[in-house]
């Protein structure tokens, strides 16, 4: 997906917020019926009948007949394939929309036409009710284009996205593999050698991040003060999440293109992530660690590294389990929790062999423990301390 910056006027900015609020309406009554099915109730009313309910709404309500009915129909639509996603099983059941938080809407069925170059670093697209919009011509826009989406983040910028499946990345085809273990002071350790560290807010930015949560928690909820806050944290916080994509899509690319496989640990990331706080008659233990542990391994980009891998090398990333891979000697096979002198460091307790910590956990990696070959499990052997060399005879 190709992401642009959209510039769009006050006034224009205006109409986009109402078709966002309209998407965000349309799709929360879609919500809402499905949180009020029953068994007993009959069946639900699927796309079809909930457009023909749109076009009933919209007779009885001007507000929301003034607004884009492409714009409406479409989020039901979205809704509708969310709806099979989550029943296939691969995506979480829709959620309700919050003003502020999930602002945007898509655009189906572009034209040629509906999008155009004005020099070397603009363009516009067309969007219905709202004209010829600006954006910020960063690469050259996709050919074949069918549908957009607008969006705006907490920090008020707005976006445009063409929907394309880009081209996959080409491997240089010369058998290497490498192996990459993510943690939380190494965002990636490779089995190169390489520790390589997701960028973060900076020390000043991050002592202004706590004065404004600070000032946020005295300021008087609806006020313009707290408004004002907010907006500045937001900024804050989309300045570092923007920082992080970057420095995936980077790392994704160069990995993509120096290598021909690439192993990661089947991390279930969603558990690593669930609280501690605990219920009400079993209180957790270690609460704020747990969550101060969870904040990082969000600002790691674990997931973000990993699909983008799989969406820029299709087929050439594998999961390796994750168990005992900083337990075990990348150079004897030997495995013994004592090996693991502390975070950073490793010193195997038969052989002596001593590395970093992090970078024999991504050899054991790379050398693919369990990894399916020909239908069965594999479990390699022993590996050399130039991984790459082992990669070539297994």
């Amino acid at each position: 997906m190709s992401r642009y910056r959209l510039v769009p006027s006050p006034v224009q900015e205006a109409v986009l917020l109402r078709h966002c609020a309209h998407a965000r309406y349309v799709w929360n009554l879609c919500v809402e019926q499905e949180s009020w099915w029953r068994p007993d109730r009959g069946p639900m009313p699927g796309l079809a009948e909930r457009c023909r309910q749109l076009t009933q709404a919209r007779r009885r309500n001007p507000w929301l007949a003034a607004g884009s009915v492409t714009v409406q129909q479409q989020a039901i639509r979205d809704f509708d394939q969310a709806m099979r996603n989550f029943f296939a099983g691969t995506h979480s059941r829709p959620r309700w929309r919050k003003r502020h938080r999930d602002e945007g809407f898509r655009i189906v069925a572009v034209e040629p036409s509906h999008v155009r170059c004005l020099n070397r670093n603009s363009g516009e697209v067309w969007i219905p009710k709202v004209g010829w919009v600006r954006f910020r011509l960063s690469r050259p826009v996709p050919g074949g284009v069918k549908s957009f989406r607008v969006t705006r983040d907490r920090a008020g910028r707005w976006h445009l996205a063409f929907a394309v499946v880009p081209d996959p990345v080409d491997g240089p085809a010369t058998g290497e593999v490498v192996g990459s273990d993510r943690g939380i002071g190494v965002s990636a350790a490779l089995s190169t050698g390489e520790l390589l560290t997701v960028p973060s807010l900076t020390a000043r930015e991050a002592r202004r991040l706590k004065h404004l949560e600070r000032k946020l928690a005295k300021a008087t909820r609806g006020s313009n003060r707290r408004g004002k806050v907010k907006q500045a944290i937001a900024k804050l916080k989309a300045r570092e999440t923007d920082r992080r994509k970057d420095w995936c899509e980077k790392l994704s690319t160069d990995l993509a293109r120096r290598f021909d496989i690439i192993r990661v640990e089947d991390l279930k990331i969603s558990n690593m992530l669930k609280s501690a706080t605990g219920t009400k008659e079993a209180h957790g233990t270690n609460v704020d660690a747990k969550t101060g542990l969870n904040r990082e391994i969000s600002k790691s980009g674990w997931g973000l590294l990993v699909r983008r891998l799989e969406e820029k090398a299709p087929g050439r990333v594998q999961k390796v389990p994750p168990a005992y891979t900083s337990q075990r000697c990348s150079a004897c096979g030997h495995v013994d929790a004592r090996s693991r002198e502390s975070h950073a460091h490793f010193a195997c307790t038969t052989c002596r062999y001593a590395c970093n910590a992090d970078v024999n956990a991504a050899r054991n990696i790379a050398a693919g423990h369990a990894v399916k070959v020909r239908g069965g499990d594999r479990v390699a052997g022993p590996m050399n301390r130039e991984p790459q060399l082992a990669f070539l005879s297994a």
